[in-house]
């Protein structure tokens, strides 16, 4: 399986980063060695001193498919859940600041924390999902896809053009502002409505 994550799709996550709004959606990949499940601790590397938290909505797909038009992007997913995108920012900006790839900032091992899934059905309307997260009981980051510069449909349309789509692959929608550090310690706890669905902590 395969890990697309959407950067730069809320407008304040945007702004708080000083980077320039996206006409298409920016796109990137993990790989499955970046995923944390289970409540699993977050180990933090060696490597930063400034790894960033970004709660996301995550798309799991249930059918294989590409060139997907916008209208038929919702039978390609049955799925939604939560989960972290964590980002060494140290190494993000000196990679950005030499032009050069960043998956180092984005792609190590465990950067892709995981929680529970719920089911498309039990969500009224996909463009007015609440979802949040807590660190030591403090809200950090609050989302609504209502806010979203690209919504599911787009997404699942645009990288389809690029990457046929497995069963099982897990698309991260992009991350509300909020985002900062996380340290040795952080108990992180993340919500979609009133439902917890990710709890771990970093060691």
């Amino acid at each position: 399986m395969k890990i697309i994550c959407i950067g730069r799709n809320y407008a304040a996550h945007i702004e708080e980063l000083k980077n320039e709004k996206p006409g298409k959606p920016v796109v990137f990949l993990k790989p499955d060695t970046a995923l944390l499940k289970a409540g699993a601790p977050f180990f933090y590397p060696d490597f930063s001193e400034n790894i960033h938290h970004e709660v996301e909505l995550v798309l799991k797909i249930s059918k294989e498919g590409k060139y997907i038009q916008p209208q038929f992007a919702h039978r390609y997913f049955e799925e939604i859940g939560l989960g972290i995108d964590f980002t060494a920012r140290d190494l993000q900006d000196q990679c950005k600041a030499k032009g050069l790839p960043w998956e180092i900032a984005k792609s190590f091992n465990g950067s892709a924390p995981i929680g529970e899934f719920k089911s498309v059905s039990d969500f009224k309307d996909l463009k007015d999902i609440d979802f949040h997260l807590k660190i030591n009981g403090e809200v950090k980051q609050q989302g609504n896809t209502s806010l979203m510069l690209f919504d599911f449909a787009t997404i699942i349309s645009y990288v389809s053009q690029f990457f046929t789509l497995k069963k099982g692959d897990l698309i991260y929608t992009g991350t509300p502002a909020g985002v900062g550090p996380v340290k040795v310690g952080d108990h992180l706890v993340g919500f979609i409505g009133t439902e917890k669905m990710l709890d771990f902590e970093v060691k």
